[in-house]
């Protein structure tokens, strides 16, 4: 290791000299490496936009209890600081019969003038549960054994659809990264496996004088490291681009969609995708190493 630092002058000279005998392939590479990790970079940004998205939609699971009519108001509050101890609930409240005809009124909007064909408020009270979603069987299961509720209108298929679309979004997420991996290391290993195809001549008088194996794959190394870099460092400014702008088109007319800060969300992904070209670029050159040696 001592060795290599002492020679890493050595190494960055031969490593140019390396890149520039095939320099519009080391440029294309770089390019088309840009272009994958461009792709891993927006679906790294859109899986936390859409987790951010879907953490807030999380955040408005809810179902609601409609207890006994008989019960008075003091009993149905005792009911509510009951269904609060249950474990996944995150809050629940009792909602009034005029505050649900108010929700029913926002809801209908123009529509609403329907209501006014009762003479009586036509909704009842109800008890609004919130609840995390992955513990949504064990609080029906729950509160079915509670005594004094009457119905539980529980959004079964919203809430499990819900559910299937954020495991979705993980899905995607994972195998875009593995895609993209894949990709990178196979243009990577093939990169380095012609360059030492083509200064196979400078290697073998390299062996002739007795350079040990580190010295000679060294400045390979480094190319792979620096075409992947390149490459992160070309996604990363791109999707920096990309992300600002739909930052600035989406605050207008879709300012209900729940965003991460993007200035956090930008040097969060330049960050992950510096790292992930790091570990390509070392991995895809020790790949194209091996198989050139056993060619």
């Amino acid at each position: 290791m001592k060795n290599i630092f002492l020679n890493m002058g050595y190494f960055l000279k031969e490593t140019i000299t390396v890149m520039r005998l095939n320099l519009l392939s080391n440029i294309l590479s770089i390019f088309s490496t840009g272009l994958i990790l461009f792709i891993l970079a927006m679906t790294i940004s859109g899986w936390r936009i859409s987790a951010k998205a879907a953490e807030a939609i999380e955040g408005e699971a809810e179902i609601s209890v409609y207890f006994d009519k008989g019960m008075d108001n003091q009993g149905a509050l005792k009911l509510v600081e009951s269904i609060k101890r249950i474990e996944g609930v995150r809050d629940s409240r009792l909602i009034g019969e005029s505050e649900a005809y108010d929700r029913m009124v926002k809801i209908l909007g123009k529509d609403a003038q329907v209501l006014k064909v009762f003479d009586d408020n036509p909704f009842s009270p109800f008890i609004e549960v919130k609840i995390n979603l992955n513990a949504m069987d064990h609080v029906l299961e729950e509160l079915d054994h509670m005594t004094g509720i009457q119905y539980i209108r529980d959004n079964r298929d919203v809430l499990d659809r819900l559910g299937n679309i954020t495991h979705l979004f993980r899905i995607l997420g994972y195998l875009m990264g593995a895609a993209v991996g894949i990709a990178t290391l196979v243009i990577l290993s093939h990169m380095i496996r012609l360059g030492m195809q083509n200064n196979r001549e400078q290697i073998n008088t390299l062996r002739l004088l007795g350079a040990p194996g580190i010295f000679i794959a060294f400045p390979f190394l480094l190319q792979g490291l620096l075409l992947t870099l390149g490459g992160g460092a070309l996604a990363a400014a791109l999707a920096a681009f990309a992300l600002k702008q739909l930052y600035a088109r989406m605050a207008g007319p879709l300012p209900f969609i729940p965003l991460p800060p993007g200035g956090a969300l930008i040097s969060g992904m330049v960050i992950v995708i510096l790292s992930v070209s790091a570990v390509l670029g070392i991995v895809g050159s020790l790949l194209g190493l091996l198989s050139a040696r056993n060619h």
